[in-house]
């Protein structure tokens, strides 16, 4: 995960993964910029930094997946495309919500892959 852009300048920008959400999606969910947020598919859930942004579309969430700890492969599908066999890690449907004491800690991969 990340082998090739971590170790790049990259994490001057960016030292963690995140997720954008566009501002009325965020407002929606009473989620603000800087917030822990649980990023959840029906394959699992993991918690991310929000960064409310209108780079993304309402309706569209974007992460980076650079950072093992993130754990933010975990909510991808088994899917690939039919034509290169590439895994669809830009095609996961997801729900977004803050995270709250119920939510599994970004260092506890074993709880997040479990939870699911």
């Amino acid at each position: 995960m990340g082998a090739q852009t971590r170790r790049t300048a990259n994490v001057t920008w960016h030292p963690e993964d995140v997720l954008e959400i566009h501002e009325s999606d965020a407002a929606l969910r009473g989620i603000v910029d800087g917030q822990k947020i649980a990023v959840s598919s029906r394959i699992g859930e993991t918690i991310l930094t929000a960064t409310v942004s209108n780079r993304v579309p309402a309706g569209v969430v974007h992460t980076t997946f650079h950072y093992p700890l993130s754990g933010a492969n975990v909510i991808t599908t088994e899917f690939s495309d039919w034509a290169t066999n590439c895994p669809e890690f830009k095609v996961t449907a997801v729900e977004i919500r803050p995270a709250d004491s119920s939510t599994a800690p970004l260092n506890d991969l074993e709880a997040v892959l479990t939870k699911a």
